[in-house]
């Protein structure tokens, strides 16, 4: 198993994740308020930086209103192209 940071299931879900607070209405300040976190915390998932753990990513999906499953398709897809 590689490293999980900067791979191609990595990027996908970073996209998800952006792509799913815009989608919500959300700044990465709002989401960061509704978490307890600073937005700093939200940035650095984003970009890469820092990764999601399993329970902060259902956290993160039922604030943004939509399910963990949803975020992990990207993922899953980036994934099955891997040899």
């Amino acid at each position: 198993m590689t490293k999980s940071l900067r791979t191609a299931g990595h990027l996908a879900l970073m996209q998800a994740l952006v792509e799913a607070r815009r989608n919500s209405g959300l700044t990465q300040q709002e989401l960061a308020d509704r978490l307890g976190r600073s937005q700093s915390f939200v940035a650095k998932i984003e970009t890469g930086e820092r990764r999601v753990e399993v329970i902060e990513l259902i956290e993160i999906a039922q604030l943004l209103g939509v399910s963990a499953l949803t975020l992990l398709g990207p993922v899953e897809a980036a994934l099955q192209g891997r040899a």
